[in-house]
């Protein structure tokens, strides 16, 4: 099955900050569908909207308003503004460190997501790798999963695989009655957690991550395993060994060229 193209916009957080504008159109040039924004730089959600429009772009999704348990309000206002139907949420690895805070952060999220979804608004979950640790030979997304019954997931396939322990096409599947999005990133999965630091929620080593299809995710195997009520595909690449918008290209090209992608070229 072929899905829309879409890049999450933190991948070229850098550039934006410099040029947002000139961000979006090199997107749109590229031959994305989307964007899934991570923030507006130089933009008001407003003006954001309008010159997606222009440039013929379109928004699934997004990671502002990043909804937590202060500012729910917000989130829903905001949400007004883009236009959009579901918000999104996320957590740290102290959040998921023990079986108590499992049980406190899926309180919290039950409260959001029953406030969302008064105001007419899905909550979805975006993952990094910690949820994908086990507890008592359990994973903990799947505790946490089974105490919000209510929320969706947008899976991160590449953490899932927390280092190479897990499969990330059956980390899909396992999760797949409840996905509503997929994030597709590229690198060397099997990498030592122990050798990587834990700074402010990211890593002081960053994890070797290549543009899609140069890395080891089976990302054909992952994408089968995905829903066919997702139409799209977000690229996010945290960070990456070579320039950033040539990897967003080269991701481009890889999903166009092995047959999984739709773009506007």
């Amino acid at each position: 099955m072929k899905r829309k193209l879409a890049v999450q916009l933190y991948s070229l957080r850098n550039e934006a900050e410099k040029d947002f504008v000139k961000v979006l159109k090199t997107v749109a040039d590229i031959g994305y569908i989307a964007v899934e924004p991570a923030g507006f730089f130089q933009l008001t959600p407003k003006e954001f909207r309008k010159v997606i429009a222009d440039l013929g772009l379109e928004m699934y999704s997004s990671h502002r308003p990043w909804c937590n348990i202060d500012n729910i309000a917000e989130s829903i206002d905001q949400a007004g503004e883009l236009g959009l139907k579901q918000v999104v949420c996320g957590y740290g690895p102290e959040d998921f460190k023990d079986l108590d805070a499992i049980k406190a952060t899926a309180e919290k999220t039950n409260i959001m997501q029953e406030k969302l979804a008064a105001a007419g608004l899905e909550l979805f979950q975006h993952n990094h790798n910690w949820e994908f640790e086990k507890l008592d030979g359990k994973l903990k997304y799947q505790i946490y999963a089974d105490l919000c019954p209510n929320v969706k997931f947008q899976i991160d396939a590449f953490w899932s695989s927390n280092f190479g322990a897990n499969d990330p096409a059956e980390m899909v599947k396992l999760f797949a009655p409840r996905m509503s999005l997929i994030h597709i990133k590229d690198g060397l999965i099997h990498q030592k957690e122990s050798e990587l630091r834990m700074v402010n929620g990211t890593y002081d080593r960053k994890v070797e991550l290549r543009p899609l299809g140069e890395g080891e995710m089976d990302i054909p195997a992952v994408l089968a395993a995905t829903p066919d009520w997702i139409d799209n595909i977000v690229v996010e690449l945290d960070y990456c060994s070579i320039d950033m918008t040539e990897a967003i290209r080269r991701s481009y090209d890889y999903l166009i060229r092995s047959g999984l992608g739709i773009g506007n070229k």
